[in-house]
C-alpha cells in the first residue's frame, strides 16, 4: 500500500501542480507545430512566389504570347520556350559571335530571298560552317514559320501596332520603322555580350569573310562605295554587313544611334549614320571604326573585280524585290558556273572550260540589263562611271589559272 500510494499525489495541490506541467507541456507541443507549420507555410509561400516571378520575367522576354494550346507541336511553340538570349547563345562561336539577319514574310516565301541566302552559305567557299552561327530575327509570324522549316536559329520578335509582313520599299514610312527595330534589336545583342555580323537576307555569303575582318576594331562597315581608305568615314557606308564588338563603346555608340533618329524622324539608320559620325560625341565614346573595301564586300553599286578575293554580294543600288530575286539568281548561277569551270581546268578539259565561262559571260549580259534598270542615287551612278556587272567576275578568271 505505501509503494502503491507513493506514486500518486497525496494532495490536491499536487494534482494541479501535476495538471499545469502536463497542460504547459502540450501547449509547448502545439507551439512548437504551430511556428514549424507557419515556417513552412512561409517557404513555400516565397518559392512560388520567386517562380511565379521567374515566369513574369521569362513571359517578358519571350518573342511571342502563349498560344490558346502550349501543348501544340507547332514551329510557334518554340518561340514561347526560349529566350533570344538563348537562341544567341545557341548560335554562337567560342568568342560569343553570332550573325544576325531579319527576315519578314515578304523575304521568306517559297523561292524569294531567304532560299537564295541560305544557298549562298551551302555553295560559297567555306561557308557551310557558318550557317549553324546564324540568327534569323523573324519580324512576323509567317516569317517565323517559314524560317523553322528551314534553320534551327529562329526567333519571332514582336513590335506592337506594326505589321512588317509586306514588302517595305526603300525611305517608306514601314520601311523606316524596320530599319529602327533592327538598330535597336542589334543594341540588344551587345548588351547581352554577343560580338555580331549583321547581314541583309539579299547578301550573298560566296567565300568565308572572317578572315578580311580587322581584329582590334570596334566597328566595320560595309559600303557602297569605297573610295580606298578603310579609315575614311566619307566612305559611301552601306549598314547592310557590319561586324562590331562588344563593349562599353560600341554599346554607347548604338544607343546614340538609336537615339538620334529623333533628330532626324524622315530618315533611315544609314543616313542617319551619316549625319552623326562627325558629331563630338562619337568622338568622346571612343569607338574605332573601319570601312570595307568592295573588292572583298561588294554590291551591285560597286562590285568586287576579283573572283578570287570576293566574300558577300549585295543586291544594294537595287529596288524591289523582284529585280533583287532576279539578279542574285544570276549571282549565284554564276558561282556555280564558275566554280564548274575551275574543275574543267584541273581536270585539263578545255572544251568543258570554255562552255562553263561562256555560259557564266551570257548571265552577265543578263544582270547588267536588270541593273540597268534600277532606279539610284543619281551621284552613285555619275561617280562610278558605269557598273561593273556582277558576272565581272569573268573577267579575271585568267587569275585563277
Amino acid at each position: 500500500m505505501n509503494s502503491s500510494s507513493s506514486s500518486f499525489p497525496s494532495s490536491p495541490s499536487k494534482f494541479v501542480d501535476l495538471g499545469s506541467a502536463i497542460g504547459q507541456k502540450e501547449v509547448k507541443k502545439i507551439l512548437v507545430l504551430f511556428l514549424v507549420l507557419a515556417a513552412s507555410c512561409l517557404l513555400l509561400y516565397k518559392t512560388a512566389y520567386s517562380l511565379r516571378q521567374e515566369l513574369h520575367v521569362n513571359n517578358l522576354s519571350s518573342p511571342r504570347p502563349l498560344l490558346d494550346h502550349p501543348s501544340s507541336s507547332s514551329p510557334q511553340t518554340k518561340s514561347e520556350t526560349i529566350s533570344f538570349r538563348k537562341v544567341l547563345e545557341n548560335a554562337s562561336t567560342e568568342n560569343r559571335t553570332v550573325i544576325v539577319t531579319t527576315l519578314n514574310q515578304a523575304w521568306a516565301k517559297p523561292n524569294s530571298l531567304f532560299d537564295l541566302f541560305l544557298e549562298s552559305f551551302r555553295i560559297g567557299q567555306g561557308t557551310q560552317k557558318l550557317l549553324r552561327h546564324v540568327v534569323v530575327v523573324c519580324l512576323d509570324s509567317k516569317a517565323f514559320d517559314r524560317c523553322s522549316q528551314l534553320h534551327p536559329n529562329c526567333y519571332y520578335i514582336k513590335t506592337p501596332g506594326t505589321d512588317f509582313s509586306g514588302e517595305k520599299l526603300f525611305a517608306t514610312h514601314d520601311y523606316l520603322k524596320m530599319m529602327w527595330r533592327r538598330i535597336e534589336l542589334l543594341t540588344q545583342v551587345l548588351e547581352m555580350g554577343f560580338n555580331f555580323i549583321f547581314t541583309d537576307a539579299d547578301i550573298m555569303w560566296l567565300r568565308d569573310p572572317f578572315p578580311r575582318l580587322y581584329p582590334d576594331e570596334d566597328f566595320q562597315m560595309a559600303c557602297d562605295r569605297f573610295f580606298g581608305d578603310p579609315y575614311d568615314s566619307d566612305n559611301w557606308v552601306n549598314g547592310g554587313f557590319t561586324y562590331v564588338k562588344s563593349n562599353h563603346r560600341s554599346i554607347e555608340f548604338y544607343k546614340f544611334w538609336y537615339k538620334s533618329r529623333l533628330n532626324y524622324p524622315h530618315l533611315h539608320d544609314q543616313d542617319v549614320f551619316n549625319k552623326i559620325k562627325h558629331e563630338a560625341r562619337v568622338s568622346e565614346i571612343g569607338i574605332q571604326m573601319r570601312f570595307f573595301d568592295t573588292v572583298y564586300f561588294g554590291g551591285f553599286c560597286q562590285t568586287s573585280r576579283d573572283i578570287n578575293l570576293v566574300c558577300t554580294m549585295h543586291a544594294n543600288c537595287c529596288i524591289g524585290l523582284e529585280k533583287k530575286l532576279h539578279d542574285l539568281n544570276l549571282v549565284l548561277d554564276d558561282w556555280r558556273n564558275l566554280g564548274e569551270a575551275k574543275k574543267s581546268l584541273a581536270a585539263g578539259d578545255g572544251p568543258g572550260l570554255n562552255i562553263k565561262v561562256s555560259a557564266a559571260m551570257e548571265g552577265s549580259t543578263t544582270c547588267q540589263d536588270g541593273l540597268a534598270k534600277v532606279k539610284v542615287d543619281p551621284s552613285v551612278v555619275k561617280q562610278s562611271g558605269d557598273f561593273q556587272n556582277i558576272c565581272g567576275f569573268v573577267l579575271v578568271i585568267s587569275n585563277t589559272m
